[in-house]
């Protein structure tokens, strides 16, 4: 962020770099470092220091540059009510590429260059899971707004933690009996061939079973295909229901291809919005998807029912009630997924404050106070809606959407409940040495 707000222009005070040097040196201060006296107050009151893993480039740069929307507006209202524990947050972005390896070269980064009190942001759940060892071996607390299970399933480390979005196995976990009901009960998976579908690929099927509707076929494509014609005679003929998740820069064409594919005498279709993220469902080719439903994690439309906090934070964050860009209505935003930087910010705002954090020293004593915390209230902090966590996971859980589209937009047809999506805990962190 360029706008660092606590800092002072000394011009307008009549105070000089030299006086204060003087004054300090008067009282036994020493010498000061260059840069001391942007400062208002004392050293303690430098700014707090996050280190946003950001999707610039790669496959996940839509996600990125919303990502980066929604943080900045958190931090400027965060900032503009005083900050955290009186102190200002700096935003510290780099660019991680969508990519494993530049992600772990990010943390280290952080930690090692720009000295950041703790990281944050990152989606995708190959870069979570290529980051986050090395996060653990520098001991800086790594917040992520992905949406694997990698960090509830106990296969990364104490340090990482997802308080701010639910993860992919409550989320099919929620919508899988619903599928069953109004659907079709044989259904075929179309999912990313990396961690993120492998959650898909692993967790909706029991819950399906559970539901009475059976998976029929598991299609794996990669996540950088450009081309997806030659997978859709996989797709065995008594299909009731496709299932769909998929990401990245073709999605469109995905879409395209499976209503060139299928005419009008196609499967029903499930999509997780994953599919039509940061794409104009009004473009054409997607006439195919009339009638379909989805999964959004928040809605992308603005709904009748949305709450006084969910209208303001659709403004602050520059939506319009398409879900577009206030500025730019060709600019569709991620909504599905973005209110969890928002939200993942006000937890690490809750969690500072509990622990009294003041410096890097006061890590394991921020993961701890995080670890403790138990329930969200829906309200500004959280406008998508009341969440539990569960720290001996560090996983959040919330509710769920299920929308049609229908006459050009998407309109939310079922929510969940938060007992919908929770699961037996297979992991305990918080056994685990600081």
């Amino acid at each position: 962020m360029t706008d660092r707000q606590g800092f002072f222009d000394l011009g307008k005070t009549g105070i000089t770099r030299r006086t204060v040097i003087k004054g300090l040196a008067a009282t036994g201060a020493g010498v000061v470092a260059p840069g001391f006296v942007r400062y208002a107050q004392a050293q303690s009151s430098a700014p707090i220091k996050i280190g946003f893993q950001c999707h610039r480039t790669g496959i996940g740069a839509a996600y990125g540059r919303w990502y980066e929307k929604t943080t900045n507006a958190a931090i400027k209202l965060i900032n503009e009510a005083g900050g955290i524990n009186g102190r200002q947050v700096e935003i510290i972005i780099e660019d991680d590429g969508t990519d494993a390896g530049r992600g772990a070269e990010v943390v280290g980064k952080f930690a090692n260059q720009h000295k950041t009190d703790i990281i944050y942001g990152t989606l995708f759940s190959n870069v979570v899971i290529g980051s986050a060892p090395t996060a653990g071996e520098l001991k800086i607390p790594y917040y992520v707004v992905s949406e694997g299970y990698h960090v509830a399933s106990g296969k990364l480390n104490r340090y990482c933690l997802q308080p701010g979005i639910t993860d992919v196995r409550a989320q099919v976990t929620s919508v899988a009996p619903w599928i069953a009901a109004n659907a079709g009960k044989k259904v075929t998976m179309v999912f990313p061939d990396y961690a993120f579908g492998y959650d898909h690929r692993d967790y909706l099927p029991p819950a399906l079973k559970k539901a009475g509707a059976e998976i029929i076929a598991q299609i794996a494509i990669p996540p950088t295909e450009s081309s997806f014609t030659k997978y859709f005679p996989q797709i065995p003929a008594d299909t009731d229901v496709i299932y769909h998740v998929m990401v990245g820069p073709a999605v469109l064409t995905f879409v395209k291809e499976l209503g060139e594919f299928y005419g009008s005498n196609g499967p029903k279709l499930f999509g997780f919005i994953d599919s039509l993220e940061a794409v104009d469902i009004n473009s054409p080719g997607l006439d195919y998807l009339d009638g379909s439903h989805f999964w959004e994690g928040a809605p992308r439309y603005a709904q009748a029912d949305d709450s006084d906090a969910m209208k303001a934070y659709r403004a602050a964050v520059g939506i319009d009630d398409n879900g577009a860009s206030v500025s730019d209505p060709k600019d569709v935003s991620t909504a599905a997924h973005m209110f969890g930087c928002w939200e993942t910010l006000y937890v690490i705002k809750k969690a500072m404050e509990d622990s009294g954090y003041k410096g890097p020293e006061d890590r394991a004593k921020l993961i701890e106070a995080t670890e403790a915390l138990t329930e969200f209230a829906e309200g500004p902090e959280h406008p998508q809606g009341k969440k539990v966590f569960n720290g001996k996971i560090h996983q959040v859980f919330g509710t769920q959407n299920i929308s049609k589209l229908e006459g050009g937009k998407l309109t939310v047809v079922h929510k969940t409940s938060i007992e919908d999506g929770q699961y037996e805990a297979e992991a305990d962190y918080t056994t685990q040495p600081l």
